[in-house]
C-alpha cells in the first residue's frame, strides 16, 4: 500500500513538472487537449466503424468476382473461353485477367500502410478461393494485384483499387487535420491576446514597484482583466497621493527641525570655546545625523528617475568615504558594467553598506559583476567581527543594533541595512548577508537587469 502511494505521488510530481507553467501554455492546453482527444476519438470511430466495414465489404465483393472468374476458367480453360471470360470481366466488372503459363506465385509481399486493408483482403479471398493465391495492394497506386494458382500456371487479376479499398478515408483524415490546425491557430490568436493584456498589467505593476512611470498603460482585454487593471490604476493613484503627501510632510518637518538646529549651531559657534561647548556640538552633530537617517528611511528615494550608469564610478565614489574613515578599500568591477538604477538611492544604499563595513573592519573589498541569470551583483566584504548567522534577518530590522555581535556604531540608529534593503527591493532586487571570506560580514546586493 505504501509503495503504491509513493508511486502515485511520484507520477503526480512527474505530471506536474511536465505541465506548462505559463498562463498561455495552460490555457492552450485546456483548449487543444480536448479538441485533440475528440479528433482522435472521432477518427478512431470512423476507421473502426465505417472505413474498416466498408473496406471489408468491398474486399468481399472483389473476392467473389475473382472466385467467379477462377471457377469460370477452371470449367473451360481453352483459349477461346479465356478470351471470352477476359472480355466479359473487363466490360462488366472492370477486371483485367491474364494467364501466365508455367509461372508460380510470388513468395513475398509488401505490407500496406493500414494493416486492416491486407487483413480484409486476405480474409475475403481465403473464404472464396480453394486454390493458393497471392495479392499485393501496394505495388500499383490505382490497382490491386491478385494472383491465383491454376494447373496451367498463374491466373493474374488486376482490379481497380477503389473496388477493394474505401479510398476516401484519407480525405476525411485530411479534413480532420485541417480543422484541428485551424482551431489551434484561432485558439493561439485569442489566447495570446488575452495573455498579452495580463502581461502588460504585470509589467505595469512591476514598473510601478520599481518607481518607473508607465504612462502608456491602458486597461484592455477581457472584462475581468480590465477590472483588475482599473483596480491597479486606482491603487496606484492612492499610493502616489500618499507618497506626495508624505513627501510634503517630510519637507516641512525637515525645514522645521533644521531651523532650530541651525540657530543652535550658530550660537555655539559664537560662544566661547570650552569642554561643554565641544560636547554640545557633538550632540548637535549626532542629532543632525539621526534626523538625516530618519528622513532618508521614511522618504525612500522613491521619486528619483531611473538612469543607466556605470557601476565602477559610483562604487569608487562611495568608497572614498570609507577611505577617509581610515579603512583600506579594494574595488573590483568592470569599467563598462552598467545598470539601470536610481543613482542617488543606490549610492546611499552602498554608502550605508561600505561605511558599516568601515566602522567594523579595516580591510574592505567591493566587487561588482554581471549575473548569469541577468542583472548585476555587488558584494561588500569586511574583516570585522561579523554577525551570527541566525541574526542576519534581525540586522535588517529598522532601529535594530546588534551590539553584542558588532561593535556599536555611536552615530548610527540601526537604519543602515534597512535602508539598503529598502532601496534594493525598490529596484526589484534584494540584499542578503553571509559569512565573508575575509572573516567578517558579506553583504550581497542583487539588482535586476
Amino acid at each position: 500500500m505504501r509503495l503504491r502511494l509513493l508511486s502515485s505521488a511520484r507520477w503526480q510530481r512527474v505530471i506536474k513538472r511536465s505541465l506548462p507553467t505559463t498562463l498561455f501554455g495552460r490555457s492552450l492546453l485546456i483548449i487543444i487537449l480536448p479538441v485533440a482527444v475528440m479528433q482522435i476519438a472521432v477518427t478512431w470511430i470512423f476507421f473502426d466503424a465505417h472505413w474498416q466495414t466498408v473496406t471489408s465489404r468491398l474486399s468481399e465483393g472483389l473476392a467473389g468476382d475473382v472466385a467467379w472468374a477462377v471457377e469460370s476458367y477452371m470449367d473451360d480453360p481453352s483459349p477461346a473461353a479465356l478470351a471470352k471470360l477476359t472480355d466479359r470481366a473487363e466490360r462488366s466488372m472492370s477486371l483485367s485477367i491474364a494467364l501466365q503459363p508455367g509461372r508460380t506465385l510470388p513468395t513475398g509481399r509488401r505490407p500496406a500502410l493500414f494493416a486492416v486493408v491486407d487483413r480484409s483482403m486476405e480474409r475475403a479471398l481465403a473464404a472464396r478461393l480453394d486454390a493458393p493465391f497471392w495479392f499485393d495492394t501496394t505495388r500499383y497506386p490505382a490497382y490491386v494485384d491478385i494472383r491465383v494458382k491454376v494447373p496451367q500456371g498463374v491466373l493474374r487479376v488486376l482490379a481497380p483499387r477503389d473496388r477493394a479499398i474505401a479510398t476516401q478515408g484519407h480525405i476525411f483524415v485530411l479534413w480532420m487535420t485541417v480543422a484541428t490546425l485551424i482551431l489551434t491557430a484561432i485558439s493561439i490568436l485569442f489566447i495570446r491576446n488575452q495573455v498579452r493584456a495580463i502581461e502588460r498589467l504585470a509589467s505595469a505593476a512591476e514598473d510601478f514597484g520599481r518607481g518607473i512611470e508607465a504612462p502608456a498603460f491602458k486597461p484592455h482585454g477581457a472584462r475581468e482583466v480590465r477590472q483588475a487593471a482599473h483596480a491597479f490604476l486606482a491603487m496606484k493613484s492612492r499610493i502616489q497621493r500618499h507618497i506626495d503627501q508624505r513627501t510634503a510632510l517630510l519637507a516641512s518637518v525637515s525645514h522645521d527641525l533644521r531651523t532650530p538646529l541651525t540657530r543652535l549651531k550658530l550660537e555655539l559657534a559664537l560662544a566661547e570655546p570650552g569642554k561643554r561647548n565641544a560636547e554640545m556640538k557633538r550632540d548637535l552633530a549626532e542629532m543632525e545625523h539621526m534626523i538625516d537617517e530618519y528622513l532618508a528611511f521614511a522618504r525612500g528615494e522613491g521619486g528619483e528617475a531611473v538612469e543607466s550608469i556605470r557601476l565602477r564610478g559610483l562604487i569608487e565614489e562611495v568608497s572614498e568615504g570609507a577611505v577617509r574613515a581610515g579603512a583600506k578599500v579594494e574595488v573590483a568591477a568592470d569599467p563598462e558594467l552598467t545598470a539601470s538604477v536610481r543613482p542617488n538611492a543606490l549610492k546611499r544604499a552602498l554608502s550605508n553598506l561600505v561605511m558599516n563595513a568601515a566602522v567594523h573592519g579595516e580591510h574592505i573589498t567591493v566587487a561588482a559583476s554581471a549575473r548569469t541569470s541577468g542583472g548585476v551583483e555587488i558584494i561588500v566584504d569586511d574583516d570585522g567581527p561579523g554577525i551570527p548567522e541566525d541574526r542576519y534577518e534581525d540586522a535588517f530590522k529598522a532601529f535594530n543594533r546588534l551590539d553584542e555581535s558588532r561593535n556599536q556604531n555611536e552615530k548610527g540608529v540601526g537604519l543602515g541595512l534597512a535602508i539598503a534593503r529598502d532601496v534594493a527591493r525598490g529596484h526589484g532586487g534584494d540584499v542578503t548577508l553571509s559569512r565573508s571570506p575575509l572573516g567578517g560580514l558579506r553583504a550581497i546586493v542583487r539588482l535586476p537587469g
